[in-house]
């Protein structure tokens, strides 16, 4: 199982982006998806998760901003962010729990980050 993420970039405040992570692979079922990020000399910080039903939770910072969303039938997760601000800058990754097998367990799976500059 593969998680490829896209859509960094350089963006000027308050300006938006929207992040993709699609997974590819051995895949039966994947439950929970997220977007993590981490800030150079910060430790990785949960942002954003959503279930396989749609529930989703964001971290304080981003509330109002981002929106989590996916597409089942397309195995992807999306991160729509509006209104970025500079302390928004860093290298943001997927991650998705797979399930390869009917009645199989969970394996976490992570992208190879994609790096989001604001900055005028």
């Amino acid at each position: 199982v593969q998680l490829q993420a896209s859509g960094g970039g350089l963006v000027q405040p308050g300006g938006s982006l929207r992040l993709s992570c699609a997974a590819s692979g051995s895949i039966f079922m994947i439950n929970d998806m997220r977007w993590y990020r981490q800030a150079p000399g910060k430790q990785r910080e949960l942002v954003a998760a959503i279930t396989s039903g749609g529930n989703t939770n964001y971290v304080d910072s981003v509330k109002g901003r981002f929106t989590i969303s996916r597409d089942n039938a397309n195995s992807t997760v999306y991160l729509q962010m509006h209104s970025l601000k500079p302390e928004d800058t860093a290298v943001f990754y997927c991650n998705a729990d797979v399930q390869r097998a009917y009645e199989g367990p969970l394996f976490r799976y992570w992208g190879q980050g994609t790096q989001v500059t604001v900055s005028s």
